[in-house]
């Protein structure tokens, strides 16, 4: 007799994480059941963990964290034989908007997204998801590392934001797994990259890519210094992925008259002080992004397949389902993890 019910991590609170029996998803006719095998951590999982809330999003009820899942599908769905190794695309607009008709539907104000309240997540053994958001992974790909597709798609995003071409100079601050990705996507498209960030662990990380890494204490808001480090006439582009007001503003410092910086990791604070006049003066063009658009999340699973960037390593420790609470705490409080993820399948997922 088949099961009614699977397991799932429900956040009722701060802190509160708690694994419980919930009915098994019933896929409509545009939808796809899968099996998943493994969720990656990311930052609004911990704001959601440590505070209930994430930005302007709170947590109202019981809630499903987890939007970095991959798995196999169940049952034959739409092409998609039984057992498909699958990288899931956890947002969803509404198709119908300005915005989605533009490609741009990481905007749509009536998309969800898994894992944020009040849309359950993918920390869990079965979901639910539409056959368009659904994307096989490459022959031969660990679904584990199926995972990072989505943090990669962010990468592809912010890259394809900042239009990088081949012979720029390009600085990435922050080298966690954004910005591990971002830099690796940047070098792919041809251009030199630079990686900064305060934790040795993670600059050698980068270097072991064969990326350039520098600490990040070395780049000074200070006008007198701004272009000190490796490029002396300073950097076409920067990309901040460390969400650390004072990194964005030495990044900017850094970048070349005309240059250009986005903004990619989600800010610690809302409020960040930018040197304006300065900007001004420099005629510095100043960019975000936010999730990925049309084609990202497909050119995420090429590059993936095609070797060009680089997943193996990211992945720092695995945890169980049984134990997604100690998963959460790791990744809150241990500064040497890279990607912690969550393996609803089982260790031999």
């Amino acid at each position: 007799m088949a099961t009614t019910t699977h397991r799932a991590a429900v956040l009722h609170g701060p802190k509160d994480l708690r694994v419980e029996d919930r009915p098994v998803p019933q896929p409509g006719a545009d939808e796809v059941l899968v099996a998943v095998r493994a969720v990656g951590l990311c930052g609004s999982d911990l704001h959601y963990y440590e505070h209930g809330e994430n930005g302007p999003n709170v947590l109202r009820r019981p809630t499903v964290l987890g939007h970095e899942p991959a798995g196999h599908t169940v049952g034959d769905a739409d092409g998609l034989p039984a057992g498909t190794p699958v990288a899931i695309e956890p947002a969803h607009p509404c198709g119908r908007c300005a915005l989605c008709r533009a490609g741009r539907y990481n905007l749509c104000p009536q998309g969800t997204c898994f894992g944020s309240p009040p849309t359950d997540g993918a920390l869990t053994e079965l979901v639910a998801v539409p056959r368009d958001f659904v994307h096989p992974l490459p022959d031969g790909m660990d679904v584990k590392l199926g995972a990072l597709v989505e943090p990669l798609a962010v990468a592809v995003h912010a890259v394809r934001r900042a239009a990088v071409e081949p012979g720029q100079r390009v600085l990435v601050t922050g080298a966690g797994p954004i910005g591990v990705l971002v830099a690796q996507v940047a070098a792919a498209c041809g251009a030199t990259v630079t990686v900064s960030d305060v934790a040795p662990a993670r600059r050698e990380f980068a270097q072991r890519l064969g990326l350039a890494s520098v600490d990040a204490a070395a780049l000074t808001p200070d006008p007198a210094r701004a272009h000190a480090l490796a490029a002396p006439e300073g950097y076409d582009t920067v990309l901040d992925c460390s969400g650390v007001g004072p990194a964005l503003v030495s990044g900017i410092r850094a970048l070349r008259p005309g240059g250009t910086a986005v903004v990619v990791g989600n800010p610690v604070h809302p409020d960040t002080e930018l040197p304006l006049a300065w900007m001004q003066r420099q005629e510095l063009t100043l960019l975000t992004s936010f999730r990925y658009a049309a084609g990202d999340f497909a050119a995420a699973v090429r590059l993936a397949g095609a070797g060009r960037v680089r997943l193996d390593g990211l992945v720092t420790a695995e945890f169980p389902l049984e134990r997604a609470d100690e998963a959460l705490r790791t990744a809150l409080t241990d500064r040497t993890q890279l990607k912690v993820l969550v393996t609803p399948g089982g260790a031999d997922a």
